[in-house]
């Protein structure tokens, strides 16, 4: 027996690499050719928290949704040609919050913690001078003439979707009622104001997502002193505001172009619910119609797409949905590649910084990622001897309720269901390690090795610039 495995294993190691079959994959990446021309446009995802372990997690649990062995499942943007890993520090933390991680990608410049389309210079909680206000790319594609957009699944004045026409000091000026007195007087306008009133030669064609109340007065049931800016918005020509799936649907792309669709209070519910929810637009069905308005422009355009229940969730401990968002930009992805040209279109897809989620080692493949650690049906227990799950935190506000039971499958299967975490905090917090990219289309082949959040800025830059 000993003889035949030697010589079983010896086999396998004389066998020529040469005379192996080539994967599918090895001769894809064979006939790889580098696009070195210009964007016409470009389409920046943003899974917001979504860091490798996201990703993994996700990956498994959407391959097992659709009945396929979820650790060998590709999720869509996984197939794009190139990729890279991203530092995601900011001007004044190891860890990044929302703010400095998408304004240092939408400007090229990393800011202090809270901050938005501004340098480092700015002071929190105090007025940005004009000085320290850094273009985004958003903006500048609009003085290209191309038009502009965003898209999240958050309110539209949240850091990440703000990352595309905001400048402040402070992400949480997001309303004037938000906005202290003293700010106010300093000349301080909130993220709302500045995304309706900005200039016409930066304001963006398509903004879709939620924060109904940021925008309307308490006249009407929202939170605004001082004028209801949906009112503002609709004056414009060829403008709508949509509240619902049925009329976002029924908007007209070529009677259309800006769009202003706010389908929720606050932020948008998770897909999770949206059975009860069926006027909310998935962020699939908010991409599709964003792109189908912004490519009436023939000059082309810039899109900011974000799923924000990935980061969201998180913060709760609520695997569950914050996984099932990546499948939601995953499709959103699927959206975007369909009603583009790869030749023109340069697509990226990365996070704004990363969260405390790990995948413990227990469970044989057939498991549920989402289940306990289980070996082909049996329990892999802790070192008392109680059910654990594959999924856990690092902190969060699950440890304020210590699962001090026998967890069951049943149990940790639920949506609802908040995985285990170490340090009790009111939320999770975000972790500071380096984030995936991914990339295809004009200068796609840039995004490689490890590289700053900035760089990405660089790229698009440089790709809308050739065009």
């Amino acid at each position: 027996m000993m003889k035949a495995a030697l010589c079983l294993a010896t086999a396998l190691i004389t066998t020529p690499v040469w005379a192996q079959p080539a994967s599918p994959a090895l001769d894809a990446a064979l006939a790889r050719t580098p696009n070195t021309g210009g964007a016409k446009n470009i389409i920046l995802f943003i899974g917001d928290g979504m860091g490798i372990n996201s990703v993994t997690a996700g990956r498994i649990m959407a391959g097992q949704a659709r009945g396929q062995d979820g650790a060998s499942y590709r999720l869509t943007f996984e197939t794009l040609p190139y990729s890279a890993f991203s530092k995601t520090y900011s001007a004044d933390k190891f860890v990044t919050d929302s703010a400095n991680g998408i304004s240092a990608i939408t400007t090229g410049v990393k800011t202090i913690n809270g901050a938005i389309g501004v340098d480092a210079t700015v002071a929190s909680k105090a007025c940005a001078p004009i000085a320290s206000r850094i273009p985004t790319i958003a903006e500048q594609a609009k003085r290209m003439g191309k038009a502009a957009g965003v898209v999240t699944t958050s309110g539209v004045t949240d850091a990440t979707p703000a990352g595309a026409y905001g400048h402040t000091s402070t992400r949480g000026w997001r309303s004037d009622s938000e906005l202290p007195a003293d700010a106010a007087k300093a000349g301080c306008i909130d993220l709302a104001r500045q995304l309706v009133e900005a200039p016409d030669a930066i304001r963006m064609n398509v903004v879709l997502g939620g924060d109904l109340a940021r925008f309307q007065t308490t006249a009407t049931g929202g939170r605004r002193i001082d004028k209801d800016l949906t009112r503002i918005w609709a004056a414009q020509s060829k403008a709508q505001v949509v509240t619902s799936k049925t009329a976002l649907t029924a908007v007209d792309p070529k009677t259309t172009s800006k769009l202003l669709g706010l389908f929720a209070e606050g932020d948008l519910p998770s897909v999770v619910d949206h059975k009860n929810q069926t006027e909310v637009p998935s962020l699939a069905d908010m991409t599709s119609k964003a792109i189908e308005v912004l490519s009436q422009d023939p000059d082309g355009f810039f899109l900011l797409v974000e799923s924000a229940a990935i980061d969201k969730w998180h913060h709760q401990n609520n695997a569950y949905r914050a996984l099932t968002d990546v499948d939601e930009l995953d499709k959103a992805v699927q959206v975007a590649l369909a009603k583009t040209n790869a030749k023109d279109t340069l697509i990226i897809v990365t996070a704004d910084h990363s969260h405390g989620l790990t995948q413990s080692a227990g469970s044989t493949r057939e498991e549920p990622i989402m289940g306990l650690a289980r070996n082909r049906g049996v329990n892999e227990p802790d070192k008392n001897g109680k059910g654990r799950t594959v999924l856990s935190y690092a902190s969060g506000p699950s440890a304020l309720e210590p699962h001090d039971h026998d967890l069951t499958q049943d149990e940790v299967l639920r949506p609802d269901f908040k995985q285990p975490t170490l340090v009790p905090l009111s939320s999770a917090q975000h972790t500071g390690e380096d984030v995936p990219v991914y990339a295809s289309g004009p200068q796609a082949y840039l995004i490689s090795g490890t590289v700053e959040s900035t760089f990405l800025y660089e790229v698009m830059n440089y790709a809308i610039s050739l065009k």
